[in-house]
């Protein structure tokens, strides 16, 4: 079976955990992605995500300043990551689990990569995905 880097998404994107929700939504935009992984401003090492839901739930309709308002401060869940080397079915079971349509991916405490439904789709077959999205869902 596939591991978890052979159907990852390389070349993600940080944005660091001072930047602003202003510069999380502008890095969204110019991406064209839902969604970003947030990196510490020192360390590189992955804190959080940030969804294009967050910021409009969270900065925009709480009526605060996306200009001033950092990405640290968005309220951040129990990470879920999956490890590089681990067998795709383990992180499909994690996303399943979680509820989460797409998930960091890891090696050695580095973020590597990400994988999303849409990765999973090319990837693995059609009644994996679509039981994954069905779960989902739910």
């Amino acid at each position: 079976m596939a591991t978890a880097r052979e159907l990852m998404h390389t070349g993600c994107t940080c944005v660091k955990s001072d930047q602003t929700a202003a510069d999380a939504a502008r890095l969204m935009m110019e991406l064209n992605v839902g969604a970003l992984p947030i990196c510490g401003a020192e360390d590189e090492k992955i804190k959080g995500m940030v969804t294009d839901r967050d910021l409009v739930i969270n900065v925009m309709a709480a009526g605060e300043d996306a200009a001033t308002y950092t990405v640290d401060r968005l309220p951040q869940g129990h990470l879920i990551l999956a490890d590089a080397n681990e067998d795709i079915d383990i992180t499909i079971a994690k996303m399943k689990e979680h509820q989460i349509h797409r998930i960091p991916v890891i090696d050695q405490g580095r973020l590597v990569g990400i994988i999303a439904l849409a990765d999973l789709s090319h990837g693995m077959p059609e009644s994996v995905t679509g039981e994954l999205v069905e779960s989902i869902r739910s």
